[in-house]
């Protein structure tokens, strides 16, 4: 893949991303069959959201030691399954231990890979 494509994909899977999790939002927040404009703007806000903060996480990631690194992802996993899950109109204990299983699963795997691909150094191989 070339830069150009590189370039293409790393802004595109934030936005298609958040698209989706703004319809999936907007689809479980939604108390009738109809939908409304306010549904509509829910979803939206969901999906700019979701988006600016994959992007941010992106950006200062990187930048982290490989703990923080994964620390940042798995609170930016927690908090988007935690806040999708309490749409469902489930309890907030129990969003909240769902929520944390999840991170927890993204930190175990995450940590791994960063600690796996670093040079005896500390610096990131791939």
């Amino acid at each position: 893949m070339g830069p150009r494509a590189a370039g293409l994909v790393k802004w595109a899977m934030p936005v298609v991303g958040g698209l989706v999790y703004g319809f999936w939002a907007a689809a479980i927040n939604r108390d009738t069959a109809a939908i409304t404009g306010w549904n509509v703007l829910f979803g939206f806000v969901c999906a700019i959201a979701f988006a600016a903060a994959w992007i941010g996480v992106r950006m200062m990631a990187p930048l982290m030691k490989r703990e923080l690194h994964a620390l940042m992802w798995m609170a930016f996993a927690g908090i988007a399954f935690g806040f999708l899950y309490s749409q469902t109109g489930h309890t907030v204990l129990r969003s909240v231990i769902m929520s944390l299983a999840i991170a927890g699963s993204v930190f175990a795997v995450l940590f791994y890979r960063y600690y796996t691909h670093e040079d005896a150094e500390g610096h990131r191989v791939d």
